[in-house]
């Protein structure tokens, strides 16, 4: 009776986590409501959806819309500097020293048509212990993108080991020692079932003796599993599964 306790609120909390991830990605200005990246250069240009010229200068970027010129200085690797417009807002950003404008429109195709991420079923069998290992200082390993020359630097804390159909395992984990940790993976499922850059994994804080769960069945997809504007990383080589994760989100796309 208690295994089935269990398992019925196991499938009601995965449930819950599903309908949430909807719910967020159905954000009128989410990462649905990407239309388009378009990478800058010194010359003043127009581009469809996005007010007025844009163009780089040194270190900033330059937007005329009106008599005075706006600049914007985006970080580097960061969240973009927003620019506001009817129908949404358009993003400024800097990726491996480029700069780049993405357009959010609440009136994107593919927010219109979303209906839902495509999933496993939930399966407690994807439910692993694992231990995390600290490294002696935080490294940052730095991964490629889905961007052709764009590079990605994470802070990695340590190593999460775990046991799969009688082989150990391990996963480079990112994020603070004390902190929540997160992985990015790929498997034998990638670009066949799932998306193929990676898809990422949330932790959690380890326990005092480094016990954690890896619930491959929240499994997420990355926003460039919908939209081709996004920049995300792919994993690194050592977070390259030998075998199928068949848990979590499926690729969108395979539905297109």
């Amino acid at each position: 009776m208690t295994a089935t306790l269990d398992r019925t609120r196991f499938v009601d909390d995965w449930r819950r986590w599903h309908a949430a991830r909807n719910d967020a990605l159905r954000q009128p200005l989410g990462w649905l409501s990407l239309t388009a990246l378009h990478w800058l250069d010194e010359t003043p240009a127009e581009y469809d959806g996005a007010p007025g010229t844009w163009n780089t200068d040194g270190d900033t970027v330059v937007h005329v819309r009106g008599e005075a010129p706006e600049i914007h200085t985006p970080v580097e690797g960061a969240p973009g500097v927003e620019v506001e417009f009817e129908a949404g807002y358009v993003e400024i950003i800097r990726r491996t020293g480029r700069f780049a404008i993405r357009i959010h429109d609440r009136n994107a195709p593919a927010l219109a048509a979303f209906a839902g991420v495509p999933v496993y079923e939930p399966d407690a069998k994807w439910l692993l212990a694992g231990r995390f290992e600290a490294f002696g200082e935080a490294r940052t390993v730095t991964t490629g993108a889905v961007v052709d020359g764009l590079e990605h630097h994470h802070r990695a804390a340590g190593l999460i080991r775990f046991d799969h159909d009688g082989r150990e395992h391990t996963l480079v984990a990112f994020g603070e020692t004390g902190g929540p940790l997160r992985v990015l993976f790929t498997d034998a499922t990638s670009g066949v079932t799932t998306y193929r850059a990676a898809r990422r994994l949330d932790i959690g804080v380890p326990g005092e003796n480094g016990s954690v769960t890896l619930d491959f069945t929240r499994s997420e997809n990355l926003p460039c599993a919908f939209t081709d504007a996004a920049t995300c990383p792919v994993a690194p080589a050592e977070n390259r599964l030998p075998f199928a994760v068949e848990a979590g989100e499926r690729n969108p796309r395979n539905q297109q």
